[in-house]
């Protein structure tokens, strides 16, 4: 079968980063935007010799037609239930009618099969998705990549050069912590929507820390002694973000309120990938946690004069 892949979500930072390795490994790309979307971002995408329909995800007959001729479709959008629910039951559905043979949802996080439901609400939208998919006649495959690596350089509790501290939870100090990059994910991912063969779920990490290890890499490369903090347990976290969450019930209708964010660093101690599917193909390179952390110095040097 021709390998045309069509990508939902093409504009956005890894999106464009998957057309981009899929048209260096050969693929024909098709790529879904919304009326409204970015021209500019666009525009890129007509310069790498990608295929852009636009189409309303509500257009049944429009979602078909974009499906005809796909080996595989690569949802790639962000968003609440409306988006990640919605929009991603509408595609697939489209791509059943249109004999897609297989689907790549938008499961790029941590592997929340080992979560409970309530955990992680964008997590739990992902779940509710994935019993919409397992019913249906395609065969699917997740990319699980823990957290993106870029999350480190906002000072969350887990690294914060503010406070040259490392937070953990639940004497989990040398529990190992799973990062990739959008390059990475990116360049698996293309790999993985030209596989006939890839399984039900995949699991990647281009790098695995522990806060103890964290906290020595830290310090070596900000040249500052960061101190390690227990806060707690992951129950009393757990308590705590629920309480947060019901005093901001807005946050509901928000992609990342501050409870979110909470939910997201209390994934990173619950769940982690035991084993890694980084081998199954040749050429990649993943981003280490060094370079990883001297890009965040480098960028705070560039922007403030110094380093922390």
């Amino acid at each position: 079968m021709n390998n045309m892949i069509l990508v939902a979500g093409a504009t956005g930072d890894l999106g464009g980063r998957l057309c981009k390795h899929l048209i260096k490994n050969g693929a024909s790309v098709r790529a879904l935007v919304r009326e409204e979307s970015n021209q500019e971002k666009i525009n890129e995408l007509l310069k790498l010799g990608v295929e852009v329909i636009a189409v309303r995800f509500e257009d049944e007959t429009g979602l078909v037609s974009a499906c005809k001729g796909v080996s595989c479709v690569v949802s790639v959008l962000a968003g609440l239930r409306e988006v990640i629910v919605t929009a991603q039951s509408q595609l697939l559905q489209a791509a059943v009618q249109a004999g897609v043979p297989r689907f790549i949802p938008s499961d790029f996080c941590t592997d929340f099969t080992q979560l409970q439901q309530g955990e992680n609400r964008n997590f739990d939208l992902r779940k509710e998705f994935q019993s919409v998919l397992e019913t249906s006649n395609i065969r699917a495959t997740s990319v699980f990549n823990g957290a993106f690596a870029y999350v480190l350089q906002y000072d969350i509790p887990l690294l914060d050069t503010k406070a040259k501290t490392i937070t953990y939870y639940s004497e989990k100090a040398d529990w190992q912590i799973d990062f990739t990059t959008i390059e990475d994910t990116a360049a698996f991912t293309a790999y993985a929507a030209l596989d006939d063969d890839a399984p039900r779920f995949l699991r990647i990490a281009g790098f695995q820390i522990s806060p103890n290890e964290l906290a020595v890499l830290a310090g070596r490369i900000f040249g500052e002694h960061f101190e390690l903090k227990e806060q707690g347990t992951l129950e009393q976290f757990s308590a705590y973000i629920q309480k947060l969450r019901t005093e901001n019930p807005d946050g509901e209708k928000q992609l990342y309120p501050q409870w979110q964010q909470m939910q997201y660093l209390y994934s990173m101690f619950a769940a982690h990938h035991h084993i890694l599917d980084n081998n199954r193909y040749t050429g990649l390179s993943w981003q280490a946690a060094e370079t990883t952390l001297h890009e965040i110095n480098n960028n705070k040097i560039a922007q403030n004069g110094t380093g922390i």
